[in-house]
């Protein structure tokens, strides 16, 4: 099983992004997931990067359940495409089914208009990114228990061996390196990740924690704040923003984000922490201002 955390590090999507698709139904509410509910997720993330909005996501799945007898999880147990008119098409029993319109279209024909994000294989997908996909999952699956990490390491590297370009692989492998506190490798992969994704906040704020750790704290801010600038309600980069703030004596600019934090966890072990800084910091200012006034 994997946690909330895992899913949104192995996918790099953001917390909100989750909580869009629980609130319109496409992926019930949870703290822990199978392999098979992380490849669910994957399949409404790309689905949502071909600009299909998720309430017709969620309208195609429960017209195909009705429409395909015996088709309980659409996702899983059939091939999902966008069309031209940003519905999703799916592929069974050898046909293609638009089931909102409860139309067949003739398979993946210019005449039919029917588009992916790339060129649709006619035959069996590409062995390579089969090959890509099963030793990254071995990879997730090998991390888990320490005596298999160094197993888990030669996946991820048989990944970037196929695809040098795959960002969850360099920030896997960054996350292991780290927590061997192997910190030149671990930003070596991270920078890597944001090379092949500019927008994957998820790498910055991994760079953040080397850079913090290795006592580049200003850098490590500017890091965070880009974490930032992407998913502004990245709970745990603003929590690290204002410990980096506090370091470098700047309890304002901490303040700030520690608010930020304490709104987006109001009950875990680490919004306690964030609570009594706010009121630290609120206390020092206000002694600041009495003995700032003039007799």
């Amino acid at each position: 099983m994997y946690s909330r955390a895992d899913l949104l590090r192995i996918l790099h999507i953001t917390p909100r992004q989750l909580v869009n698709w629980e609130r319109v139904g496409l992926i019930p509410p949870a703290e822990s997931y199978s392999f098979s509910d992380l490849l669910e997720v994957k399949k409404v993330r790309d689905l949502c990067a071909m600009s299909v909005r998720p309430a017709v996501i969620r309208q195609s799945l429960d017209a195909m359940r009705k429409q395909a007898s015996g088709v309980e999880n659409p996702l899983l147990e059939a091939a999902a495409w966008s069309t031209a008119k940003h519905r999703v098409a799916f592929r069974h029993q050898g046909r293609l089914l638009e089931p909102i319109a409860g139309q067949f279209l003739m398979d993946f024909s210019e005449r039919e208009n029917v588009v992916t994000s790339t060129p649709v294989p006619k035959s069996d997908p590409n062995p390579r990114e089969n090959e890509v996909t099963g030793w990254f999952a071995r990879g997730i699956a090998l991390e888990e228990d320490p005596n298999t990490q160094p197993a888990a390491i030669a996946a991820y590297h048989h990944v970037l061996e196929i695809d040098p370009s795959h960002a969850a692989a360099h920030i896997n492998l960054g996350t292991l390196y780290y927590n061997r506190q192997d910190f030149a490798l671990a930003e070596k992969h991270y920078r890597q990740a944001i090379h092949s994704d500019p927008r994957y906040s998820l790498a910055y704020f991994d760079l953040g924690n080397v850079l913090d750790e290795t006592g580049r704290v200003q850098e490590a801010i500017f890091t965070y704040k880009t974490a930032l600038q992407l998913a502004p309600t990245y709970a745990d980069a603003h929590y690290n923003l204002a410990l980096a703030y506090e370091k470098i004596r700047e309890p304002r600019k901490a303040l700030k984000h520690w608010q930020a934090y304490s709104k987006l966890d109001t009950a875990g072990p680490w919004s306690v922490h964030a609570r009594s800084q706010i009121k630290r910091i609120l206390q020092a200012d206000t002694l600041k201002l009495i003995h700032s006034r003039p007799r």
